[in-house]
């Protein structure tokens, strides 16, 4: 996806930003003629030239002005800031839009602090340098130029000489801009950890609690948040030098206008009226030249938050679908490795040493071996959340590379190593859908095979429990057996299963293996587990170590055998309970 354009959400919001872009030139024009309509008032009443009814008219003038000024004004804060809250719903939604279409390999090395920070924070910063800034540049253009336009008009030297401190407002924005871009991204940055560190330590809190580690804790987060102060102030320091300078070369113009201005009207160069109307003019000025730092500030600010969603939007997937990707129709799961290496970013070595394997369709595949020895990654490789650095991946005889990504991840129900939990129902993370009709028989089905309807009867709720964040009302093994009810729910010519009785006693481990028999001769099942119980009921057992297959058979002739499956059965068959 390419980066974000300012522009193409403009364009998307282009009817309602006119609309509120011709409002605040309608205020801005009102407000400009104001001092017209006291001008005149002015010069009657020091001519005594009017009578009280007169002074009527003026005040009904000013009134009506005063009245559309504010219906205009709501018009334009209606459209505007209404358009910059659209542009920031569409830019939150693209930017989520894209995350998922990101690798599991980009969640690596990214937190997920800093993508929420990026999600929340910077997000906001453009929607008011979009919104509020635009309104301020609009004004700093068109009604400081028309003011300097009426002053002028009213008398050209005066004008010159309360213009004088403009051409230093403009050097030193130059300057300040530059500082503050860079400061923003520090402190964005810093806002990113602390949001990382927050998230981190709420998510965590038991297992702070229960090591004693409260205070330590405590003392970690608040270098975090010390450092994100000390980020702010740097900004501050670098704000807190502009506004104010800014509004002292507001007063100087003011001074010089009272000195030079009064001069001129004791010697009636200018009329009282001329007089009054230009400090109102002068006055008129003042918000633009002080709108020129805003919009500097929320300029600089969104530039820096709209760097930060790009460096994401930029980023593309490595896993992409082929441009000629065909489909795939009616798989039946055989599944072959063919010289496949593969290695993690910034690892030491290859995790996957050429493996040459085949998986048969309709079968039931074990994968044993030590820890770290490469199995949860070669699950990984068949729904393709990761690509090999070399050789293939087929499916019944296709490169999975070749095939359209959503048709594969389809045909492959995975059950992954950490079981993980949305903080809904326990029917909503089974189904993963909120709407599931006809689908009862099929949970009932799923969670029988899961080994999960006795436990879901002794909830007071049963399948319309509400789990808490990441599962927290249910147990280690309650967990894992809820997301193996998913994979079995969705329907599937292959399952992959990524140890799915570790965390279960072994009689809840020979019920769900008993379950998983009924899918023989119906899916391909792999399965990763160390418990050898799961290795005797498959049709292939695969034993891998250090990277490469170094077994296949099946339990009889591994265990009959001389090499690691051996050794470990020897060490596992007191323990196993038969299914």
């Amino acid at each position: 996806m390419p980066k974000a354009r300012a522009g193409e959400y403009f364009i998307d919001n282009a009817p309602v930003i006119l609309a509120g872009f011709l409002s605040l030139v309608i205020v801005d024009i009102l407000q400009l003629l104001i001092p017209r309509i006291v001008k005149r008032a002015v010069d009657d009443l020091s001519l005594m030239s009017i009578e009280p009814y007169g002074l009527l008219r003026y005040v009904f003038l000013l009134l009506v002005m005063g009245t559309a000024i504010a219906a205009f004004r709501y018009i334009w804060r209606r459209c505007l800031i209404g358009a910059s809250r659209n542009i920031e719903k569409e830019l939150r939604t693209r930017l989520v839009s894209h995350i998922h279409r990101l690798d599991t390999a980009c969640f690596d090395s990214t937190s997920t602090g800093d993508l929420m920070a990026r999600a929340t924070n910077d997000i906001n910063n453009i929607r008011m340098a979009t919104g509020l800034g635009l309104v301020a540049l609009t004004d700093a253009i068109f009604l400081g130029t028309a003011a300097i336009g009426f002053m002028a008009y009213i008398n050209v030297r005066l004008t010159l000489y309360s213009l004088l401190p403009m051409p230093l407002i403009v050097v030193f924005t130059k300057i300040f801009s530059r500082r503050m871009h860079r400061t923003y991204l520090s402190v964005q940055a810093a806002f990113s950890d602390m949001t990382e560190t927050t998230r981190e330590k709420f998510a965590g809190i038991r297992v702070i609690k229960a090591f004693g580690r409260e205070e330590e804790e405590t003392r970690q987060f608040e270098v975090i948040s010390k450092n994100y102060i000390r980020k702010n102030l740097q900004l501050t320091r670098v704000t807190g030098t502009f506004f104010p300078m800014m509004l002292f070369f507001t007063n100087v113009s003011i001074a010089i206008t009272l000195l030079w201005g009064g001069k001129q009207t004791i010697t009636t160069v200018i009329t009282p009226g001329d007089f009054v109307a230009f400090i109102s003019y002068l006055g008129l000025l003042t918000w633009p030249m002080m709108a020129m730092g805003w919009v500097t500030n929320l300029v600089q600010r969104g530039k820096a938050s709209f760097d930060r969603i790009n460096q994401i939007l930029e980023a593309e997937p490595v896993i992409k679908e082929a441009p000629d990707a065909r489909p795939l129709s009616n798989p039946r799961g055989r599944i072959t490795f063919r010289e496949v290496v593969f290695s993690y970013p910034g690892s030491n070595g290859p995790v996957l040493r050429g493996i040459d394997l085949e998986l048969p369709a309709g079968k039931t595949t074990c994968i044993v071996g030590p820890p770290g020895s490469g199995k949860s990654t070669l699950v990984n490789l068949m729904a393709r959340l990761y690509d090999p650095d070399r050789g293939v991946v087929r499916i019944d005889g296709f490169d999975i590379r070749s095939l359209k990504i959503k048709d594969l991840r389809s045909a492959i129900s995975l059950m992954p190593q950490e079981p993980f939990l949305f903080s809904g129902t326990i029917r909503e993370n089974i189904t993963f859908d909120r709407t599931t009709p006809d689908t009862d028989e099929r949970l009932v089905k799923a969670c029988r095979n899961a080994a999960l309807c006795d436990t879901i009867q002794r909830f007071p709720k049963g399948f319309d429990t509400v789990v808490g964040e990441k599962g927290i009302v249910l147990s280690g093994g309650q967990k894992q057996r809820v997301a193996l009810a998913r994979a079995l729910y969705h329907d599937s010519p292959v399952l992959v299963l990524d140890d799915p009785v570790s965390q279960v006693d072994s009689g809840t481990a020979a019920r769900i293996l008993k379950g998983l028999r009924s899918c023989a001769g119906q899916k391909t099942v792999v399965m990763v587990s160390h418990r050898l119980s799961a290795a005797r009921l498959s049709d292939l057992v695969v034993v891998m170590e250090n990277g490469c297959v170094t077994e296949t058979g099946t339990h009889e002739q591994l265990a009959s055998g001389n090499g690691y499956y051996s050794r470990a059965w020897e060490l596992q068959k007191l323990d196993e309970v038969e299914p």
